[in-house]
């Protein structure tokens, strides 16, 4: 096996290494992404409390983390490639740190007003602000690095799996042996002398 078959088989490991993650991490993405949109439908938002209204701080608080953490979680689920898998990873981490801190980065930063939390009870107030914000994003954190931890880790079974990987792509040797025969020499003609071709002759006529 070359160096550099090893150093792809040290890439390469099972898909379902971070299918659970991955799957988990798309869903609670598209969680962050919509639910100031859809949320309105059951009496669960920030104001304005219309559905589907798009405003700047949504963009950038909700729908861009949101999204980001959807293609981490994809990477995630179905890629074969550790360091593919691993950017994935890290993706959906900054997206939920950015769920967590950018309520109070958007001031600053002049992203806009997230709203405030449409709600009668201050229970339910503490409610939106986990399940839009402060909640969702330490749980795609946790989930991140979980995920980050289990790659970052090589079991026998990705041993056996990078094995597998390289035994089919290594071209195999072929056993088909090529015989070389030596060329056949023609026989030249036999030449006859002049006295051959007429002794006979000769003797056919002294008889």
């Amino acid at each position: 096996m070359s160096e550099k078959q090893v150093h792809a088989g040290r890439l390469q490991m099972p898909r379902s290494r971070g299918a659970a993650s991955g799957f988990l991490l798309i869903v609670l993405g598209l969680w962050g992404a919509l639910i100031p949109f859809v949320g309105p439908y059951f009496d669960f938002a920030f104001t304005p409390d219309n559905e589907w209204a798009w405003t700047a701080a949504r963009g950038w608080l909700e729908v861009l983390p949101g999204a980001a953490t959807v293609l981490g979680g994809f990477l995630l689920l179905s890629s074969r490639n550790r360091f593919t898998a691993m950017l994935g990873g890290w993706l959906t981490v900054f997206a939920g740190a950015w769920f967590v801190v950018g309520r109070a980065m958007a001031g600053p930063l002049g992203l806009g007003d997230a709203g405030a939390p449409v709600a009668a009870t201050e229970a339910k107030g503490v409610a939106l602000e986990l399940a839009y914000f402060y909640g969702l994003g330490a749980l795609i954190i946790f989930l991140g690095a979980i995920a980050l931890g289990r790659l970052s880790v090589r079991s026998a079974r990705d041993i056996r799996h990078a094995q597998r990987v390289a035994t089919v792509t290594e071209p195999a040797a072929s056993e088909d042996v090529t015989e070389i025969h030596p060329a056949q020499e023609t026989p030249e003609p036999r030449r006859r002398s002049l006295g051959g071709m007429f002794g006979r002759g000769d003797r056919l006529a002294h008889r």
